[in-house]
């Protein structure tokens, strides 16, 4: 994954934040020499706490009747993001996607089938709002988590099927 990828949305919020008044010159340069040298998530999270926060966005969704849902590699992941599909497998791998911001959430509508999603290690889960018909979410905490991970927070419903959540090994 290249820096140049990794920074296009929160190089964004950085010109849109010196374009409003938020930020002198001098520190949007400063920030952004910040924002394309990071190299964690956290890095990238403390070079754009100060800001204003953004306005909230419209969810993104994935949608199929039947079939399979399948993202993986690095793509963006959108702030909200809403799966829906009547029957059919759905896997996110969020392990190697580009997550700009520090808490993502994800909103599964599901009729029949299962649900995999795979989070990155540093990643906090809470996946309380995850109502199933048919069988438990299989998710374990884990043990130890670095800090400056994103908070993934998933909800919504499934008919008959598993949603099992993992960290990544690496």
């Amino acid at each position: 994954m290249s820096k140049k990828t990794t920074a296009t949305g929160p190089v964004q919020r950085l010109q849109d934040a010196y374009a409003q008044g938020h930020l002198s010159h001098e520190e949007l340069d400063e920030r952004l020499h910040r924002l394309l040298v990071a190299r964690t998530h956290g890095e990238l999270v403390s070079t754009l706490a100060p800001l204003p926060e953004e306005v909230a966005a419209t969810p993104s969704t994935i949608a199929v009747a039947g079939g399979r849902i399948r993202r993986r590699g690095a793509w963006r992941v959108p702030r909200f993001l809403k799966v829906e599909s009547a029957y059919g497998r759905v896997h996110l791998d969020l392990s190697r996607a580009v997550i700009e911001h520090p808490v993502i959430a994800i909103e599964l509508h599901l009729g029949t089938g299962k649900a995999k999603i795979t989070v990155p290690r540093d990643a906090i889960v809470d996946a309380e709002d995850v109502r199933t018909g048919w069988k438990d979410t299989l998710y374990r905490t884990r043990r130890r988590t670095r800090p400056g991970g994103p908070t993934i927070r998933i909800s919504g419903a499934m008919g008959f099927g598993r949603l099992k959540i993992r960290h990544a090994w690496r």
